[in-house]
């Protein structure tokens, strides 16, 4: 090699060291974009709920956890689904409240209706009773599990 094949060699050793080198450094500020350059400011303190009953998830005054419902909430011979919660509250007959869990025996969707005297799951057409959540037909085999509540006054608490 040749003293001119010899520097050319050498200049390009220098522009690939610089080309590495600016590589990096654009990473290094890729690697912090978008991230803020201070600390976020600290979360507002939490509510006292005992301070503000009407606060959620504050106990309402029959004391313990929130109503999911109240009576008048749940029709006599119907229900209603309260997914969030994972149940459905029936009331098969005047007074009488019962709880299922909302999730389907058959495959785990969340009923759809309560209607008729029964709980439907639409996705494979599971039927269950509102009185005891036993299965009236589709390809469920299982009933659905009880859930416990509570019924303090007109409110219905989950147990």
């Amino acid at each position: 090699m040749n003293h001119e094949q010899a520097g050319c060699c050498r200049s390009r050793r220098a522009m690939l060291a610089g080309t590495g080198a600016a590589g990096v450094a654009a990473l290094t500020g890729c690697a912090t974009y978008g991230q803020p350059t201070s600390a976020p400011p600290p979360p507002p303190p939490a509510a006292n709920p005992s301070a503000d009953p009407s606060a959620s998830g504050a106990p309402d005054a029959g004391g313990g956890p929130p109503a999911l419902a109240t009576l008048a909430d749940i029709p006599v011979g119907g229900g209603q689904i309260y997914a969030d919660a994972g149940v459905v509250i029936t009331q098969p007959t005047p007074g009488t409240i019962k709880a299922y869990s909302s999730t389907c025996t058959h495959q785990g969707c969340t009923v759809t209706a309560v209607t008729n005297g029964t709980i439907v799951c639409a996705c494979h057409n599971s039927v269950f009773d509102i009185a005891d959540g036993t299965v009236r037909s589709g390809p469920a085999g299982s009933p659905l599990p009880a859930a416990n509540v509570s019924v303090d006054g007109d409110a219905i608490r989950l147990a």
